[in-house]
């Protein structure tokens, strides 16, 4: 039998936490600030946009939106992030990302200062994913992973976890993360042959490979643990995730459901970041 492992409880969880946190900052004078940048009009920019907002409400977080035209370039801004950085009243900074391809990615992700990364885009927030070391803030899609993880108990120690996609978002720092955890970890890319025997070994898979319903029945088998990440469109419109979830919940899985999986926990990871950041300035 299926067990779906929503990510509503997880997040609920992180934000009463978060919300007494939030309280005790106000009665220090300092209230948490996230800055929004967004390049563009992209629907799925905006969206997000819209359930941070409504995340940081629920908290206790203020948003303060930046929204810039597309024809705004590198130099412009990397000037805006750098008057972000230098205002004190800004705790964290979330460029909204891609960026339009005349964007350059790294020099942007990068001019975020490192003690405002929430969303853990710069070099040094990889680094300290990579090295164990408390530099910055880890992604937030990939912790949020790990929280999913934590809240319902999933022992990762000795076991195999293979995670589908290698991107510097989420493949490559979960995969840290979960060694971090002692698991033992394979990464699966598009040059992977026989994949799907190699994900049918995991006890965890993660699934991020960027393609809807990529993941099939051949993949899992029963007792498997799946974290689909993936957010896409199917032909008839509607979200999906990496998993083809009607073939693969015909196996005994526990399996995070799209939408309502991943994606409703990493806005509370990020708010989770921005409370961590304001207290550290006290």
């Amino acid at each position: 039998m299926t067990e779906l492992l929503t990510g509503k409880e997880v997040a609920t969880s992180i934000t009463e936490g978060l919300v007494k946190r939030c309280a005790d900052l106000k009665a220090k004078g300092k209230v948490p600030t996230l800055a929004i940048v967004r390049v563009g009009e992209d629907p799925a920019d905006m969206a997000y946009e819209r359930g941070a907002g409504n995340r940081a409400a629920k908290v206790g977080v203020e948003v303060l939106k930046l929204a810039l035209p597309e024809d705004t370039d590198t130099e412009a801004l990397i000037k805006k992030i750098d008057k972000l950085n230098a205002d004190d009243d800004v705790d964290g900074i979330l460029v909204l990302r891609p960026l339009p391809s005349h964007i350059d990615d790294d020099a942007v992700r990068n001019a975020v200062a490192e003690k405002k990364d929430v969303d853990g885009i710069g070099d040094r927030a990889m680094a300290g994913v990579y090295s164990g070391k408390k530099i910055g803030y880890p992604p937030c899609t990939a912790e949020a992973c790990m929280e999913i993880l934590k809240y319902y108990g999933i022992e990762l120690k000795g076991k195999r976890a293979v995670v589908i996609g290698r991107s510097l978002v989420i493949g490559r720092p979960v995969a840290m993360m979960l060694m971090a955890k002692h698991a033992t970890i394979t990464i699966c890319h598009t040059r992977t042959e026989e994949m799907d025997k190699v994900a049918k070994e995991a006890d965890v898979l993660i699934a991020a490979a960027g393609k809807a319903k990529a993941v099939t029945e051949d993949f899992v088998k029963d007792g498997q643990v799946i974290i689909d990440v993936g957010i896409n469109v199917d032909e008839e419109g509607n979200m999906t995730g990496d998993v083809d979830f009607d073939e693969v919940s015909k196996k005994n899985v526990r399996i995070t459901p799209v939408p309502g999986g991943v994606g409703a926990v990493t806005t509370s990871v990020l708010m989770k970041h921005v409370v961590d950041a304001a207290e550290r300035k006290l």
